[in-house]
């Protein structure tokens, strides 16, 4: 429905882009999104959210604190009500300040408990265990339970979308792009995607049909 060919080394900030420019070739106003972890972008989420498209994206496993077998942000609870946190041995992580961070405006929280808990080396091994909070973190949370309700979206994507790429690339043969320069790749890609939408539109229609729709 919609391709684009960029020089840049990841898609974080390509989710909403090509999540409208889909919409729009569609000619629809309601559009479901489902990416990858590679597509996971705060800003991103965000956009699609005020565009009033839903999305399924996963985030990322890249906390050190689990990593290390301590416990992870998602296991500290927040409440909207009373804007804290509740952390896993029960206590308070209260709002102590909020600034600006790479152009993001970001609340931390956390309790003086910490140094009296059981269960502290379970959690930090600072003096007390920090969470931060962006402000539109909520779009994330919804995010993450949506996808936790539709366990089965990731391997909706995986039918849907691995198997126009892997025929693409089976197509192109080991080198891939033949010509340079960002303008002349993305023709080239261009050429790609409405030879493999023309294939299957004739596989599933027919040619005949093919040539009457585009005559009308």
């Amino acid at each position: 429905m919609a391709h684009e060919v960029i020089n840049v080394g990841h898609d974080r900030s390509q989710l909403a882009k090509m999540a409208q420019q889909a919409r729009s070739a569609m000619g629809t106003d309601e559009l479901t999104t489902v990416a990858d972890r590679g597509y996971f972008s705060g800003e991103e989420s965000l956009a699609c959210h005020q565009a009033g498209i839903v999305t399924y994206l996963p985030k990322p496993m890249t906390s050190s604190a689990k990593a290390g077998g301590r416990f992870d942000k998602a296991d500290f609870i927040y409440d909207a009500e009373k804007n804290e946190y509740r952390c896993p041995a029960g206590e308070s992580l209260i709002w102590r300040f909020s600034r600006v961070e790479a152009g993001h405006k970001i609340h931390r929280y956390w309790s003086s408990n910490c140094q009296q808990c059981s269960i502290k080396t379970q959690c930090t091994p600072s003096t007390a265990r920090r969470v931060s909070r962006w402000e539109h973190e909520s779009v994330l949370e919804s995010l993450q339970k949506r996808l936790d309700r539709n366990p089965n979206m990731m391997r909706v994507r995986r039918q849907t979308v691995e198997h126009p790429f892997g025929t693409l690339k089976a197509w192109m043969g080991a080198t891939h792009f033949l010509t340079k320069t960002l303008e002349r790749v993305s023709t080239e890609m261009s050429l790609h995607v409405l030879a493999y939408n023309l294939k299957r539109v004739m596989s599933i229609l027919g040619t005949g049909a093919l040539m009457q729709a585009m005559r009308g």
